[in-house]
């Protein structure tokens, strides 16, 4: 019996030693004022500062600007010498199921983001986000600090988060809890595109399901404006109380759509209900179809799959590509996200529009500062400013170039990360052996 119990901690014991081989110890909070100093900084607003000084105390961000203007105490500070090295906000990653999926379809251990029923506004992805991903910290190695976390399924999900990369647990990882509905409006048939429906929903087919559907959420709606405008329900409804936030403006409601048609529908559904904030997520060129009526109903767009085929044959191929500067032009907020599990390639689907319309500090805002807006942070995050979140990322060279890129420091609310992940680790292994 005690040889037995002697096996099973020693197991244990060795279990746990590889966990912790694995992911990298979540940062401290800072103790030190930080300066960096002599880099260029990017600072996300499309202001480029060449020998720039960023200066951050307990979190926050306290200095911007030329080395020359500082006139902060440089004693008891840790300066960091960034000279020749790129500075930027931290990245940040929308409409993403990082965290929620390891592996992938398939593997049900391994995938929590979607519960059973289309009706579940109450669901929150925030409890179920695994800050021991081995995913987290590849991704933070290329800038990407910040994310949005979602739940997918049809018509009413669950609710968004917006969490920091590098937490303990959900409740540390929580950035802006429950800021989001997500809505996947219904559609009458099987997309006729390339490359089908909205990712993680599936196609609703046959017109008598559409409107069931529809009346469906005029239902919901109808009864959550009414639980709203009650001082003192009764009776708790916690699908009805998740979806109040959305009157108020403390909620934004996220709509996915893969038809024109369905993007009015679920606009005009939102103001009919007296939704506040709403932003078309997952958009890919048929949001482009519909352009005048978003502008007009002061919609931001969160593109997805730029890097594809277009959605329609007759299209012109380089349309993904052309979309984020299309949209800027016309006067649209515009975001980027990206649905494939390659998650750390966000940097270079944004580095990839300045062939093709942008400039390089307006497709960085592309995943700092316009999603910063389009989530609802832009007041603590996004970009480097004094006041923010000490949100930062150093580069040795250009962040959105998968040539280039190449984080040596990473910074959340001023903690110093470790950038030290799986894949760097399987590099060094059989780079030993083979050597």
């Amino acid at each position: 019996m005690k040889k037995r119990i002697y096996i099973s901690a020693v197991l244990l014991i060795a279990g746990i030693l590889q966990t912790a081989a694995q992911n990298p110890v979540v940062a401290p909070a800072q103790k030190n004022p930080v300066v960096l100093s002599g880099g260029t900084i990017h600072t996300g607003t499309g202001e480029v500062i060449d020998n720039g000084i960023v200066a951050f105390t307990a979190g926050k961000i306290t200095f911007v600007g030329k080395s020359a203007d500082y006139k902060g105490d440089k004693n008891g500070v840790e300066l960091i010498d960034v000279t020749g090295k790129e500075v930027y906000p931290g990245l940040i990653f929308p409409n993403t199921s990082l965290g929620l999926v390891e592996i992938g379809s398939g593997v049900d251990v391994a995938t929590d983001n979607r519960e059973i029923g289309d009706v579940n506004p109450n669901v929150r992805a925030i409890v179920a986000y695994n800050t021991d991903s081995h995913v987290l910290p590849v991704v933070r190695s290329n800038g990407i600090l910040l994310a949005q976390i979602i739940p997918t399924g049809s018509l009413l999900p669950g609710t968004s988060s917006v969490v920091q990369l590098d937490a303990w647990n959900w409740e540390d990882a929580a950035y802006k809890i429950d800021n989001g509905i997500q809505l996947g409006w219904p559609r009458k048939s099987s997309s006729g595109g390339r490359g089908g429906g909205a990712s993680g929903r599936p196609p609703t087919t046959g017109t008598s399901t559409y409107d069931d559907n529809v009346e469906l959420l005029e239902k919901i709606f109808t009864d959550a404006v009414a639980y709203a405008a009650m001082e003192n329900p009764k009776d708790v409804n916690l699908r009805l109380e998740s979806l109040e936030g959305l009157f108020d403006g403390t909620k934004t409601m996220f709509i996915s759509s893969s038809e024109p048609k369905g993007i009015i529908a679920a606009v005009s559904f939102g103001k009919r209900h007296g939704v506040k904030k709403m932003v078309l997520s997952g958009a890919d060129e048929t949001a482009w179809a519909v352009k005048d009526f978003l502008k007009e109903n002061n919609i931001p767009v969160l593109l997805d799959n730029t890097q594809s085929l277009p959605k329609y044959e007759y299209s012109d191929i380089r349309l993904p590509f052309k979309l984020a500067a299309m949209f800027k032009k016309e006067g649209i907020l515009v975001g980027l996200t990206y649905s494939k599990q390659a998650y750390s390639n966000l940097p270079f689907v944004a580095g990839q529009t300045v062939a093709y319309g942008l400039t390089r500090e307006e497709a960085l805002q592309t995943v700092t500062l316009n999603t910063a807006k389009i989530l609802g942070i832009d007041d603590i995050a996004g970009s480097l400013e004094v006041g923010k979140d000490a949100n930062i990322v150093v580069s040795t060279g250009d962040i959105l170039d998968m040539l280039t890129n190449n984080i040596e420091y990473a910074f959340i609310t001023g903690r110093s990360i470790i950038l030290d992940d799986k894949h760097k680790k399987l590099y060094r292994r059989f780079q030993a052996k083979y050597e």
